[in-house]
């Protein structure tokens, strides 16, 4: 008895906890789109582009644009929630829904806890 409430109470345990998202490659994530996955890679480039509607800024990894092989896109409404951006050269992930924008593997981020370098 004791034996199967135990079994019983791990199968819960296991239901009921959080799924960690998968760390792949930013070569990878394309292989991934529809997932929610942790990609990372070395910054090749970022850029806000203010002029542009909602200012988005675009960090592209492992290759700069218009070659990028992932891209970590920041709205400009959301770039206080996620404060200070890791700088060009540095290894960065990010975790979030893959999406595919016009050929190209993304991450959109929202606050800071999607970032870790």
């Amino acid at each position: 008895m004791k034996a199967s409430r135990l079994l019983l109470l791990s199968a819960l345990a296991i239901a009921v906890s959080p799924i960690s998202a998968q760390t792949i490659s930013a070569t990878d994530a394309k292989n991934h789109v529809g997932e929610k996955a942790t990609v990372c890679g070395k910054i090749a480039s970022e850029r806000t582009v203010s002029s542009s509607r909602g200012e988005p800024t675009f960090i592209n990894l492992d290759a700069a644009y218009p070659n990028q092989v992932f891209t970590i896109l920041i709205w400009g409404d959301d770039r206080q929630n996620v404060g200070a951006l890791p700088t060009e050269g540095s290894r960065v992930c990010a975790t979030g829904l893959i999406q595919d924008y016009k050929g190209v593997p993304e991450i959109v981020v929202k606050n800071s806890g999607q970032l870790s370098q």
